[in-house]
């Protein structure tokens, strides 16, 4: 498994790269790889998109909005938030949606806990939350159980973006950032050298990483 960090992509030419991936790792020609990246301003909607969850009716002219082939609803992504693009699979480890999503969870959760942060698991949601609000994302895609998009973990992005829409669908859902939670600017750099540590030990492993620290809220 290869981790490949690219900086800041916009979000059709990431779009892209995935779907050459994929179907490169499907094909057996190439090893499977994650992309770690940051977004220009964008928002993206999933499978299960409302549109009165989108409460800003403006946001169309000011801010690209890509439709894509995912789970989940609406969200943002753009500078000073890590996005993760794994492209890993399936057949080779459990065919099991669920528990590639409690392991992208789990990688979040032991990189947020190296800064000191507590993050958890919110019964029936996907994601990772705090006290404070939602830290993180997930919206995957699995063709042929080869996966596509991934994760966004918020870093240090402009929060007031996520103002503009119900984030992921959820009506009044708070999200935080790292560097809100620390009181100061996080590195993405430094994040992002310890998420590929955890991605590296939790999702290279052919069997599924047991995983807890379910919150009932």
């Amino acid at each position: 498994m290869k981790i490949k960090s690219l900086g800041l992509v916009a979000y059709d030419e990431a779009l892209l790269l995935q779907e050459q991936a994929l179907k490169s790792v499907s094909a057996g020609l190439s090893p499977e790889r994650i992309f770690l990246l940051e977004h220009p301003h964008v928002f993206t909607v999933g499978r299960s998109f409302q549109k009165e969850n989108r409460s800003n009716p403006q946001i169309d002219s000011a801010i690209p909005t890509y439709d894509v082939c995912r789970g989940g609803d609406i969200t943002y992504h753009g500078p000073g938030q890590l996005i993760g693009y794994p492209i890993l699979d399936l057949r080779q480890r459990a065919r099991n949606i669920y528990s590639y999503l409690r392991n992208l969870e789990e990688c979040l959760i032991r990189t947020v806990s190296e800064f000191g942060l507590t993050g958890y698991r919110r019964k029936g949601l996907t994601g990772v939350w705090t006290d404070e609000g939602k830290l993180a994302s997930i919206g995957v895609g699995v063709r042929k159980w080869i996966t596509m998009h991934g994760f966004a973990l918020n870093v240090a992005p402009d929060l007031h973006y996520f103002g503009m829409i119900d984030a992921c669908g959820i009506r009044d859902c708070p999200v935080t950032s790292m560097s809100e939670l620390l009181g100061h600017i996080v590195s993405m750099q430094e994040v992002e050298s310890v998420v590929t540590r955890q991605l590296a030990e939790v999702l290279l492993p052919l069997d599924p990483v047991p995983t807890g620290r379910d919150r009932i809220s």
